[in-house]
């Protein structure tokens, strides 16, 4: 489970109720059937008047990205697999390689190592890899955008609920009693209409953003790997390159742990 997402959705929660108990407030008043229709199925609305359905198909699995923690191989198994691959074809040739295409699962890798072995050139391995990492990019900002458009329309669809809030305050206005509670009610769009908006989509949408950073800056690894396995370098001198692009708290992490060991020139 993604538990920054889970508690984050519950502190939020408690926030909100937080702040009821403290004025004392009931929380019935949440409970207002045309509030949350006008918060709920209205954002709805917006999404499917601004998307194409194929794109509202991944919706499922987005959250399913949102609230669990995905399998996706790690920087320090980059290195440790682009190691292997450097010290192996130092000692065997890149066509030795081959028995190990079969080994790995992830099909960015695969593909790179596969041109590897067929003597693609460098620039082409570079340019096919990175057009792959483009798309991909383009396809995440599009599912991100989903939620920063329901986090843009959920609090103006709030403003709607409180002025239909007030339009019925005032077909009460010679019931002081009824025109208080139409009032109240009106606000509790309102509220509806923020909380959605800037603790759900809004940050579910910048979650997604930063998830496909972490895509991306893993993927670019893979690429330095690969081309520092076409042109011979050690894993000694490919481990350094790679490391140059983590954090250097990370990096003196990984350096402590083993590495292969480069193999001796006759």
């Amino acid at each position: 489970m993604e538990l920054t997402s889970i508690i984050g959705v519950i502190v939020g929660i408690l926030s909100v109720v937080g702040a009821m108990i403290f004025k004392h407030i009931s929380f019935t008043v949440l409970l207002n059937p045309a509030a949350i229709f006008v918060i709920f199925v209205g954002t709805a609305a917006t999404i499917l008047i601004s998307f194409p359905g194929e794109n509202l198909k991944v919706l499922g699995k987005l959250f399913k990205i949102l609230f669990t923690k995905q399998k996706m191989i790690s920087d320090v198994e980059i290195i440790e697999l682009m190691s292997e691959l450097s010290e192996k074809a130092k000692k065997d040739g890149l066509l030795s390689l081959e028995s190990k295409v079969a080994e790995i699962e992830d099909p960015f890798i695969k593909k790179g190592i596969q041109m590897v072995i067929d003597g693609t050139e460098e620039d082409i391995i570079e340019e096919m890899l990175e057009m792959e990492i483009a798309a991909m990019e383009k396809r995440h900002e599009t599912n991100a955008s989903i939620f920063s458009a329901a986090g843009m329309y959920a609090p103006t669809l709030g403003v709607l609920g409180a002025v239909f809030g007030l339009i019925a305050a005032m077909a009460s206005i010679d019931d002081t009693e009824k025109m208080a509670e139409a009032i109240a009610a009106a606000f509790i769009a309102t509220i509806l209409g923020i909380f959605t908006g800037y603790v759900l989509w809004n940050p579910f949408a910048k979650k997604l953003k930063v998830k496909s950073q972490k895509e991306v800056m893993l993927k670019e690894m893979v690429i330095q790997g690969l081309l520092s396995i076409q042109q011979g370098d050690t894993p000694f001198m490919l481990k350094d390159k790679l490391l140059a692009t983590l954090p250097a708290s990370k990096q003196k992490k990984i350096m402590e742990a083993p590495i292969a060991e480069a193999p001796k020139q006759e």
